[in-house]
């Protein structure tokens, strides 16, 4: 399944979709897509499932080669393929429901010398052949949200390990449903965010747990990224994540500038996520590009967009440390994710990278990170060069799946775990439930069950 909804597929995904926008013309809510309901208990953080199994923290692989399957060919998992086969993995099977993007993946593969993959390409459900094979240890999610949680899952009742692209979830229940899966089968689920890994975020998180900031304080990040002709295009994400906004009000797509911050207040890891408030804007973004640039005639005028062009969320931590997300892809502005971290001895903000130290030279002026380059991550110190040649956001593509291969190879733990993946993942809905009763608080669910507190750092900061 591709990160497109292709005119030639005429079973659920696409009677979905075609449900969705019917359903947003006249307020019908989220039912096309199988997006879930905010339940009062769900929102509050009751787990899914009344019994669970032993925790998933700190378990290693089994030390072992991947063996990979990948399910969606399309922009973003051809950009994973292509990161994956530089590391040299080993791709055994691709599932799409547009064959002919599968056939490209299967030609990169044989491309650089590696059996041609066996191909699943009849229709939405095929994937489920794809994870039953005796032959694969890791599948690699790369399709719409609303089909992540289902296919995770299946991959882990099939005794494969799963890494879905963000976000892992779009409800809490699901978030449960994850991390419950994970437990009973004793197989990771890891969220791809990728952000973790970029240069400037592995230096800053080694910087941080060294205690050069000292006490944290505060964090801040966002996805402030101008997605409007993409989302008003007839391809790609276009076709689908448009969708979203008809439905949903609130923080669409929270990991990838909360992902680096959690890990720089070591989340999960001596402390957690509280509670959180949340605020949008009026809608205006959408409606403003939809008049200058879509004919009259164009059905796409039916859709009634709710989504708040701007949406704040302010998280509290369990240790009173204070986090600001944000999320804007509806007007015109330079990409950032902010990626800000602040203690009592300085503070590190990105949007151009600079950072400043009490009592620095220069009084009040911003420093340059490069003058820290003896923080650099091993990880890009060794594997920088192809990182950037590959691309792939600067890079940290290839350096994400490198790591997660070389820990299944060493026997290692998941540097980022299903309980990280379902934070992360949590100010999504819950984010929602507070904008839809007025900026209320909304208390997280523990995924940990309180194992939270004994948690080393992550692997990341000490590489």
């Amino acid at each position: 399944m591709s990160e497109e909804l292709p005119e030639l597929v005429n079973d659920r995904s696409r009677r979905d979709f075609l449900k969705l926008g019917a359903a947003s013309a006249v307020g019908l809510g989220a039912a096309g897509l199988g997006i879930a309901s905010l339940h009062a208990s769900e929102v509050e953080g009751a787990p899914a499932a009344a019994t669970h199994a032993e925790t998933m923290i700190g378990v290693p692989f089994a030390a072992e080669e991947a063996r990979i399957g990948i399910i969606g060919v399309g922009g973003r998992g051809t950009s994973l393929l292509q990161n994956l086969l530089g590391a040299d993995a080993k791709v055994l099977a691709l599932c799409d429901v547009v064959a002919e993007k599968a056939e490209h993946g299967q030609g990169m593969v044989v491309k650089v010398g590696q059996p041609a993959p066996e191909l699943y390409t009849k229709g939405d459900h095929h994937f489920e052949a794809l994870v039953a094979r005796n032959d694969l240890n890791l599948v690699i999610i790369a399709t719409p949200w609303q089909w992540h949680v289902e296919m995770a899952i299946a991959a882990m009742k099939h005794g494969k390990h799963a890494a879905t692209e963000v976000p892992a979830a779009t409800s809490i229940e699901d978030c449960w449903k994850l991390v419950n899966t994970s437990e009973q089968t004793r197989r990771h689920c890891m969220m791809l965010e990728n952000c973790c890994y970029g240069a400037s975020e592995t230096t800053v998180l080694r910087m941080t747990h060294a205690g050069l900031f000292g006490d944290l304080l505060y964090g801040e990040g966002a996805y402030l990224h101008d997605l409007r002709e993409e989302l008003f295009s007839h391809q790609g994400e276009g076709l689908w994540r448009r969708a979203f906004h008809t439905t949903m009000n609130g923080n669409l797509y929270p990991t990838h500038g909360l992902g680096p911050v959690a890990n720089y207040m070591s989340i999960q890891r001596g402390d957690r996520f509280d509670y959180l408030v949340s605020m949008s804007t009026p809608q205006r973004g959408l409606d403003e590009y939809r008049k200058a640039h879509l004919d009259k005639s164009d059905p796409r005028w039916a859709e009634k967009y709710i989504e708040g062009d701007m949406n704040t969320s302010l998280i509290m931590t369990a240790k009173g440390l204070n986090i600001t997300v944000k999320h804007d892809v509806s007007n015109p502005r330079p990409y950032s994710r902010i990626n800000m971290i602040a203690g009592t001895k300085g503070l590190f903000e990105d949007y151009p990278p600079r950072i400043y130290f009490d009592g620095q030279a220069g009084g009040e002026e911003w420093g340059s990170l490069d003058a820290w380059k003896q923080y650099e991550h091993p990880l890009w110190t060794k594997e920088g060069e192809i990182a950037k040649k590959l691309g792939g956001h600067g890079g940290m593509d290839f350096i994400m799946l490198y790591r997660l291969l070389e820990c299944m190879r060493e026997g290692l733990a998941p540097d980022m775990d299903v309980y990280d993946a379902a934070t992360w993942s949590a100010p999504g809905p819950l984010s929602r439930a507070s904008v839809a009763e007025g900026s209320a608080q909304k208390k997280f669910p523990d995924f940990t069950r309180g194992k939270w507190q004994q948690r080393s750092a992550s692997a990341i900061a000490t590489s």
